[in-house]
């Protein structure tokens, strides 16, 4: 089976990135006044994850962190070369190590899940998946 072109890559990691950037700006912007995202499907997960002490690092909401790492990876997904295809998948790991943490927390810490966190969770792993691809078919070609 053949790796899918390096365009058609580039172009899901830029699909992906800008979902994950509107994902994230809305976590942040719903906890900007102390509130949280709306759970569509009900439960209160969304409330309880918002309010948590895990919400921010180093005093920072982790949604503006997330809207940050999205706006790079969108920016190494439109570059084209051997940095910009580096630069993807290490942002993409640390990226997907982090929502992996978080993840967890959710889980076992907290005791409660957030919809708009596990979207985000399932972007950034498909955004990993897809820059894992892109470096390892394409770096030195």
């Amino acid at each position: 089976m053949r790796a899918p072109a390096e365009g058609k890559l580039r172009m899901a990691a830029t699909f992906l990135a800008t979902l994950g950037i509107a994902v994230a700006a809305y976590i942040a912007i719903a906890e900007a006044d102390g509130g949280a995202p709306a759970c569509l499907t009900g439960g209160g997960g969304c409330e309880t994850v918002a309010a948590s002490s895990h919400s921010e690092l180093a005093g920072i909401n982790v949604a503006l962190l997330g809207v940050f790492g999205y706006v790079l990876l969108l920016g190494a997904a439109l570059l084209r070369g051997d940095v910009a295809r580096m630069a993807g998948f290490g942002l993409a790991l640390i990226g997907f190590g982090y929502s992996v943490y978080l993840t967890y927390l959710e889980l076992f810490v907290i005791d409660a899940i957030c919809q708009w966190c596990v979207a985000s969770a399932v972007l950034m792993t498909a955004l990993f998946a897809v820059n894992v691809t892109r470096m390892l078919t394409y770096v030195g070609t």
